[in-house]
């Protein structure tokens, strides 16, 4: 009880801090900051322009009518590329995930979603809904569902429906060099520019990036029950997956069942095939036993970047987030939609219902922090300051330097 009583006393004096600066900013005259976090002008990474983004019509160049450029003719380094994968009920859960996105990002993205056919319009719907002052910031591409090797059915009944889908987007996404992959219960919390950074960090073999599916082997689920290979000691979570799909798509893997190398695409169903009586969790088994056999083809990024109600529901077991505070929230076993981890549920509603043309500290942060005093009894809960430094982070930067900006402009006049 003394421990939830700091724990709530130390949110309530974050709170109080930063609704003081809130206020000086207030006295400095300045204007209702905008929702959007952006670098100031001039900084590097900055686009000189925002196109329009494009997503009627079909295929990857679709373009809308009046629209004077097409992606071909920007420069590819401009763009990251976010790809997810969405059946069934998934449709509120991909876009909060895709808000998180644009709400934090500073160079423009470009989405690519595959998506059952019924989804596609209300996903259109939804991507029409939004304020042109975030639309401008991507464009998106609405893909069907396939598979280009082996029986469709299998693999859509792989662990979830169309999970495997994220298999095959080195065949599918010819012309795009790297992308980010999530599921769709991942939400940022930070810019993305922040994780593609870790594309610079590849050495010449690697190829993919993931996080360890758990910190700890004694407790993790690979190392205590898998019945097949997997990458390290704890294997990996393929939640949030980094890839350059150029050299995916160049390389010829190791594998267990011919001497010689494979392709990606010549390896998926082979594989499947040999270990389907082995794998419970579907895609991320199959991308384990790959990396298994090629180690040197993976980069290990740390938790904080796949962070799931497993590094805290029996203790705090990720440094990472403990020192630099989450990056990436990954609530998966249904968190957001049940009451047995409600600090991953306050966040994802505080973004889900997120008013976009709203101040992002007034309508977001606070409103997070108030949720969380009501979770400090839970394990989770205990650590806010976890799942809070990267928001208050970027959220004070933001105001100082508002405050900076607009009290020099007071005394220069």
């Amino acid at each position: 009880m003394r421990r939830c009583c700091k724990v709530a006393a130390a949110l309530l004096s974050l709170g109080a801090l930063l609704l003081l600066l809130y206020l000086v900013v207030g006295q400095a005259d300045e204007p209702p900051p905008p929702p959007l976090l952006l670098p100031p002008a001039g900084a590097r990474g900055t686009p000189a322009r925002r196109e329009p983004r494009r997503g009627r019509g079909k295929g990857p160049g679709a373009r809308r009518p009046g629209e004077q450029k097409h992606l071909k003719d920007l420069p590819s380094l401009q763009w990251m590329h976010l790809a997810v994968v969405a059946c069934g009920d998934r449709l509120e859960e991909t876009v909060t995930m895709l808000k998180s996105a644009v709400l934090f990002s500073n160079r423009k993205l470009r989405f690519h979603v595959f998506a059952e056919d019924s989804l596609k319009p209300e996903f259109e719907k939804k991507f029409q809904e939004w304020p042109s002052s975030y639309t401008k910031k991507f464009e998106y591409n609405i893909y069907p569902i396939t598979f280009s090797v082996g029986n469709a059915q299998e693999w859509k009944k792989l662990f979830k429906p169309c999970a495997a889908q994220r298999l095959f987007l080195p065949v599918i996404l010819k012309d795009v060099d790297s992308l980010l992959y999530v599921d769709t219960d991942v939400l940022f919390l930070r810019p993305i520019d922040d994780i593609w950074r870790f594309l610079k960090e590849f050495n010449s073999t690697q190829l993919a990036a993931m996080a360890p599916e758990h910190e700890i082997p004694k407790i993790g689920w690979y190392s205590r029950f898998a019945r097949h290979p997997y990458y390290g000691t704890t294997g990996v979570n393929s939640g949030v997956m980094l890839m350059n799909l150029t050299r995916i798509r160049n390389t010829q893997f190791k594998n267990s069942m011919i001497p010689t190398g494979l392709t990606w695409e010549e390896m998926l169903y082979p594989l499947y095939q040999k270990y389907k009586n082995y794998i419970t969790w579907g895609d991320q088994d199959l991308l384990n036993i790959i990396f298994y056999f090629n180690p040197e083809y993976l980069y290990v990024f740390p938790c904080q970047w796949n962070y799931r109600p497993d590094h805290c529901m029996y203790g705090s077991n990720c440094k990472g987030a403990e020192t630099d505070g989450i990056s990436i929230l990954h609530g998966n076993r249904g968190v957001y939609h049940d009451d047995k981890q409600p600090t991953f549920k306050a966040i994802y509603e505080v973004i889900r219902d997120f008013p976009f043309e709203d101040n992002l500290f007034q309508s977001l942060f606070y409103p997070l922090q108030s949720k969380f005093l009501d979770t400090v009894h839970t394990l989770c809960g205990r650590i806010p300051q976890v799942f809070l430094k990267q928001i208050e982070k970027t959220m004070r930067k933001v105001y100082e330097n508002r405050v900076v900006v607009h009290v020099g402009a007071n005394h220069r006049l």
